[in-house]
């Protein structure tokens, strides 16, 4: 069982960030949580799902963020807490629906993790969660450790039922996926019975129906909620200080920076010169609060990673309490104190610091991280950013770059993000002409797919994954049908939501928890909606470019070719080959078979290397996945492949 269920109240346990947020919820009586798959989110609802058969909960991987946030609403409109977790990009998807619930308000409490990427480590960009929690006007609170990533979330549950309305907590990468000491509490005995009631005055905000009208009367109750909530927040114990009583500069801080604000307080010395203000409650600032220690220092630092978000806020309340704490000088990242992209750490912060205080600290020099950089490198071994061995992706844009070519009417692949996004590079043989968010790519083929009369004839081509497919390639993908656009999507199905850890989508007959339902599949769908539809293998290169080049002179309107191949290093296929490959040194004339080293120049799969002792292809056979697609490859026959039995 897991620590989630059997750790015992008081007891210490080393957690990651994630799995205290989800110890959290559990501990707060959740009943129903809902996601979709994102680093540095995944594993929260990955936890829950392992102890849902366990507990009375309910745990889902929706098809798309705000499928997620109206599964985890309806929970809540039901007498039931529910947590809604996904990624910074996913707030986006959501926010439609997340402007309408703060308007209309929830019952049972409902808690909103989003986890933002500071430094874009696992994502397309550093977008921020944190500004739609003022744009719909909902409260949001900031864990700055372990401990409150799931003490934070208990308390968060209670606000939200106390102010009957979404609250939202944010983690980032470097809380969600570091680990550290928590203090356990006890966990409820489940409990509640799900009852929708609607049938009470249209205005009874637990009784009656649901919905953000009369607007003005909504709007008006909603921000009363938020007044609310900066009352508990003056008293949050999420909002601490430690320093002198008048310090020389006040540091203001949330979230995984008051761990670096510390360590250069440390670093520098000058914790007798320095006040540290951590808060927890940073939308809307609790103004009583904030005055007391604003009014403490002359100067003030604000410590926040990526858009000037804090920084913002703590200037407008200072303006407004200006009559009775004077005017102060702010530094951040308006006046280039803070980086205003990427991740901080220590040695930035303080760096920032010493400038302030006018120390003699001497940040680690540029020159000095690029050389430990090059020793790293020099010392690793070579990888290029690439598909792994084996990896169906690498066939499929294979043909697909070779169908254009053949083609030669200089058509083009739009994408979007996935594992498939590295076709924007060498190892996808720069096949993606474009990349935006999840679903753009058919978006944009369609849009170019119109373009008929303004004398486009080039071909274009969408690619998406099967994960993506269900979660925003339909909509576009029916619009393009009904406008008849000349496109042809091709599906990369690789059975599971592969680049964050193979997690189920609707397509496989599989959920979150593991239990066993129908799939939905996708040529069906396709077909359901007016589309001409294929299915190939991307192994069988002959035929999928066959096949391409038929869908690319069809121009009857949309297209779709469902390429299904199971990721190499999914559980169902790792370590298990279909081929043993080899290469025949006496067939491989390596540089002058005419080929000019195909296999490991151009194809260059990590599997295969180039000997240059024998001057010949050779297969890495620690890494090679069996998938046989290098023999097809091979102009002149001399790798060869062995089915295993």
């Amino acid at each position: 069982m897991s620590v989630l269920l059997e750790g015992k109240s008081g007891t210490r346990h080393l957690l990651m960030g994630n799995e205290a947020i989800a110890r959290g919820a559990l501990e707060a009586g959740v009943s129903v949580a809902a996601g979709y798959p994102g680093t540095p989110s995944s594993e929260i609802i990955e936890n829950l799902a392992k102890v849902s058969g366990e507990s009375k909960l309910y745990v889902e991987w929706s098809v798309n963020e705000k499928v997620a946030m109206e599964v985890t609403a309806a929970a809540s409109f039901a007498g039931l807490r529910s947590l809604c977790v996904m990624k910074q990009n996913g707030v986006n998807v959501a926010s439609d629906f997340l402007l309408h619930l703060a308007g209309s308000g929830t019952r049972a409490g409902m808690v909103i993790v989003p986890c933002d990427d500071p430094g874009a480590l696992s994502s397309a960009n550093e977008g921020e969660s944190r500004h739609f929690a003022r744009l719909v006007e909902i409260p949001l609170l900031e864990p700055g450790d372990f401990q409150e990533a799931k003490d934070m979330i208990k308390w968060a549950f209670e606000l939200s039922e106390e102010i009957r309305n979404p609250v939202m907590v944010r983690s980032v990468t470097r809380l969600s996926h570091a680990s550290g000491n928590v203090t356990l509490g006890e966990l409820p005995a489940p409990n509640g019975r799900a009852y929708f009631k609607h049938d009470g005055p249209p205005m009874d905000p637990m009784t009656g129906v649901i919905l953000s009208y009369p607007v003005a009367l909504k709007h008006a109750r909603q921000q009363e909620k938020l007044r609310q909530a900066v009352i508990r927040f003056e008293q949050s114990p999420f909002n601490t200080y430690s320093g002198p009583q008048h310090p020389e500069l006040l540091m203001i801080t949330s979230s995984a920076c008051l761990l670096y604000s510390k360590e250069a307080i440390s670093l520098l010395d000058v914790q007798d010169r320095v006040g540290l203000l951590k808060l927890g409650t940073t939308w809307p600032l609790p103004p009583e609060l904030m005055e007391k220690y604003l009014a403490c220092s002359e100067k003030i630092l604000v410590v926040e990673e990526v858009i000037s978000f804090l920084e913002d806020e703590v200037k407008i309340l200072a303006a407004d309490l200006a009559p009775r704490i004077g005017i102060k000088t702010f530094h951040g990242k308006k006046d280039g104190s803070v980086p205003t992209v990427g991740e901080l750490n220590p040695d930035r912060v303080a760096a920032a610091l010493s400038k302030m205080l006018d120390s003699d600290y001497k940040p680690v020099p540029d020159r000095y991280i690029q050389r430990a950089g090059e020793i790293v490198n020099d010392a690793a071994p070579a990888r290029d950013l690439t598909f792994c061995p084996g990896c169906p992706h690498r066939a499929s844009f294979w043909s697909i770059h070779t169908a254009l070519q053949m083609d030669n009417r200089q058509g083009f692949v739009c994408g979007d993000i996935g594992c498939y996004s590295l076709a924007m590079l060498p190892s996808g043989y720069r096949t993606l002409k474009t990349l935006h968010s999840m679903g753009s790519g058919i978006g944009l083929a369609g849009g170019f797919g119109k373009l008929d009369m303004f004398g486009m004839d080039q071909p274009a081509i969408a690619v998406c994954g099967d994960s993506t497919f269900f979660h925003a390639v339909l909509p576009a993908l029916v619009n393009a049908v009904h406008q008849k656009s000349n496109i042809t999507l091709i599906v990369l199905d690789n059975s599971g939501t592969a680049m964050t850890g193979f997690q189920p989508h609707p397509g496989l007959a599989v959920n979150a928890a593991g239990h066993s339902l129908a799939g939905i599949e996708i040529p069906g769908v396709c077909e359901a909606i007016g589309a001409r539809v294929k299915i190939g293998d991307p192994f069988d290169l002959q035929q999928t470019q066959q096949t391409l080049l038929e869908l690319l002179e069809d121009e009857s309107g949309v297209k779709v070719m469902v390429l299904k191949q199971i990721c190499a290093l999914s559980p169902e296929k790792k370590a298990k080959k279909m081929y043993e490959m080899g290469v025949d040194e006496t067939i491989c004339l390596g540089e002058n078979c005419g080929c000019n080293r195909l296999c490991t120049r151009v194809f260059k799969c990590p599997g295969l290397n180039w000997d240059p002792d024998k001057r010949v292809s050779r297969i890495d056979e620690v890494i090679c996945a069996g998938c046989g697609v290098c023999a097809s490859v091979c102009p002149a026959g001399a790798i060869g492949k062995k089915e295993v039995a």
